[in-house]
């Protein structure tokens, strides 16, 4: 049975909030100061690129924190994030599975 859990342990993908510990996520330890990230809740984008809620598409949500900043527009969040190394490791790990952005319309 251990051997198993390590192994979905090992399956189981990170979360933005997770990599960058920002602490605004569901229950984080900045929520109270900063706000809850709006990436935590996205559940539209729940498992997109393997992430709970919006947590490996994060740079396709308004709101994010970055460069312990809170980013706005989402024009603005998508070409700030191209350099961001959750966003390169995402890329990387999905392959040509990887989710760029959403048709929200």
């Amino acid at each position: 049975m251990g051997g198993r859990k390590i192994m979905l342990k090992k399956l189981q993908k990170q979360n933005c909030w997770e990599f960058l510990k920002c602490g605004r996520e569901s229950g984080g330890k900045e929520v109270a100061e900063m706000g809850l990230c709006p990436v935590s809740d996205q559940i539209l984008a729940d498992g997109l690129n393997g992430g709970i809620n919006a947590g490996r598409i994060c740079w396709n949500i308004s709101g994010t924190f970055c460069g312990k900043k809170i980013q706005g527009s989402y024009a603005r969040t998508q070409v700030s994030c191209k350099s961001c190394s959750f966003f390169k490791k995402v890329r990387e790990e999905e392959g040509e599975n990887f989710i760029l952005e959403v048709n929200n319309g």
